[in-house]
């Protein structure tokens, strides 16, 4: 255990902190930390395996009795089932104890709402009906269409209520029996030696009920695996990493329980002239030396096709202009982003004679007026080096 953070440390409360404190210290850093929360991130996922592991700790009386007199070593005393708890992922939101009542606030932050589980939390019985679990569809969408918008029709595979039973599991329809193992509790205690623990019921699986005469169609689950068509407006301005959630376009609950819901993510591709900074389109544009040293119109893209824009006489390579209104839509109603076009003066190449006698005669009737940066340049460089 050597080098293990002490887990009222990890918390961030002292020893003597009370269940409400350690659970809202636990609520504020699996937030924090979480890992839909920082996609990538290994440090914080890291983080939220030590705090997920000191609060598994903490929360259960006799492992924190254990746990102040043996520290680590003595965390794990009271026999199976006393591991670390562990993340869980997006589509599968499963039954994690008294964890999962601070986990159903984590989930509302990040998606709108949360899961319910089945089976008995701190000595309540509760229903058995469950909310099916959320989905996530990966979308990706054209850099246009991230800007234009789309409606788009997705192909999802999820569980439905079985037509056949209406989501019983039994083959008459009636309803499940009660659990004579657990009671309908879902879970039943187990003793060894001075400890005592709660586990899952080995006879219903958690679920408090068992199908004597199961559904033929589902074979006693109550739901089958289907796939379902539906169509998705992609609102113009999206950027990848933005998540659309659709209501309701989840999973089938267990038992007559609510339907999860459906996760959008998005992935705009790449595109080979323009690029995104925030709402606003960027885009370089050659232009022709003659144009840039004159003046004159150039044709740039928008993405809404072409338009003219004017060249002032004597435009240095590099220089950025910019189009009111021609860019992103923002997603929260701010407004429109710009068009930066950023301007690359082409040197002529492959000159015939006469074009090369042309551009010799100009050099001739030049003067250090007419290239002010090179004159500028040149002038620091001699005050640099001066002594």
């Amino acid at each position: 255990m050597a080098g293990k953070r002490d887990y009222y440390e990890t918390l961030g409360v002292p020893r003597n902190a009370a269940e409400d404190q350690l659970k809202q210290a636990y609520r504020n850093l699996a937030k924090k930390f979480h890992p839909d929360a920082n996609p990538g991130d290994k440090q914080a996922e890291e983080k939220f395996k030590e705090v997920n592991e000191a609060y598994e700790v903490l929360r259960d009386a006799r492992k924190r009795s254990n746990y102040d007199q043996f520290g680590h070593a003595g965390a794990n005393m009271g026999g199976p089932g006393g591991g670390p708890a562990g993340g869980a992922g997006f589509g599968g939101f499963s039954d994690m104890g008294d964890v999962g009542d601070v986990f159903s606030d984590i989930f509302e932050g990040f998606f709108g709402g949360g899961g319910s589980g089945a089976g008995t939390r701190g000595g309540r019985t509760q229903s058995n009906a469950r909310r099916g679990s959320d989905l996530r569809y990966d979308l990706s969408v054209s850099f246009l269409d991230s800007a234009r918008g789309k409606e788009v029709s997705l192909e999802i595979p999820r569980q439905e209520t079985c037509a056949t039973c209406k989501g019983t599991g039994t083959k008459s329809g009636a309803a499940p029996k009660t659990c004579s193992a657990c009671h309908g509790a879902g879970q039943v205690r187990m003793t060894q030696g001075f400890f005592s623990i709660m586990r899952t019921c080995p006879t219903c699986g958690g679920a408090g009920t068992v199908v004597d005469n199961p559904c033929p169609t589902c074979g006693g689950e109550g739901r089958k695996r289907t796939v379902r068509k539906i169509s998705v407006k992609v609102p113009p301005g999206v950027e990848t990493g933005s998540r659309l959630k659709i209501s309701g376009e989840g999973e089938a609950g267990i038992h007559g329980g609510p339907r999860g819901d459906l996760y959008v993510v998005i992935q705009v591709e790449s595109h080979p002239v323009f690029s995104r900074e925030d709402d606003h389109v960027a885009c370089e544009v050659p232009i022709p030396l003659l144009v840039a040293v004159l003046g004159g119109d150039v044709e740039v893209p928008t993405l809404d096709g072409f338009v003219t824009m004017k060249i002032p006489v004597g435009t240095q390579s590099g220089k950025m202009f910019r189009l009111r209104g021609k860019g992103f839509p923002n997603l929260r109603g701010l407004g429109t982003g710009d068009i930066l076009i950023t301007v690359v003066v082409e040197i002529p190449v492959k000159l015939n004679e006469k074009q090369r006698q042309f551009l010799k005669e100009m050099a001739k009737l030049g003067g250090n007026d007419m290239y002010p940066s090179v004159q500028a340049f040149t002038e620091k460089v001699k005050k640099s080096i001066e002594r």
